[in-house]
């Protein structure tokens, strides 16, 4: 009989995921750019979950808060001003009326998903100025969605992906005048 191996195998979801916290790290300035070449490459040759976790050790813990959600029943869900936004944010509304008012709030990632679950109501995303909008992802059952695009400024700001459902009512995308 045989013995189970001590240090499991490793999934593809492990190693992408070491990879970004990796890159993340270099961001924040946590990592040189020879540290960060010298650890990817050993997260992508390793074999074992061991062997990922190597290049991760004295590395500062994860981002906290990139995913939240927001639900409500029925009422108004509304944030603004110097909220911090995640980079992952669900909202949820049977009845009532949206507000996302994300030109005064804390954008820590360049991309910003927004999934909205809407059944009937409006819902209003004010965004930054310089932030590109895109509603592919985005049902209506009713209504259309508002949004005008802007034009090309000289700075490139976030990216919000808006996705989701909407049942009956309208979803209005301003640009922040300044």
């Amino acid at each position: 009989m045989s013995s189970l191996p001590k240090d499991p195998p490793m999934s593809e979801d492990d190693r992408d995921a070491a990879v970004g916290r990796l890159q993340d790290a270099y961001a924040e300035g946590h990592l040189s750019h020879e540290e960060l070449d010298a650890r990817l490459h050993q997260a992508l040759t390793a074999r074992t979950s061991g062997e990922l976790a190597a290049p991760l050790t004295s590395l500062p813990a994860g981002k906290a808060n990139t995913s939240s959600t927001i639900a409500a029943a029925a009422g108004r869900i509304k944030r603004r001003g110097a909220w911090r936004v995640p980079r992952s944010l669900k909202v949820e509304s049977a009845f009532g009326r949206v507000h996302l008012d994300l030109s005064r709030a804390v954008v820590e990632h360049p991309v910003i998903d927004i999934e909205l679950q809407l059944g009937t109501g409006r819902a209003k995303v004010t965004v930054p100025r310089d932030a590109v909008v895109d509603v592919e992802g985005l049902h209506t059952g009713w209504k259309d969605v508002r949004h005008r695009t802007r034009r090309r400024s000289g700075s490139a700001g976030p990216t919000i992906r808006i996705s989701g459902t909407m049942g009956f009512g309208r979803l209005t995308i301003r640009h922040a005048r300044r």
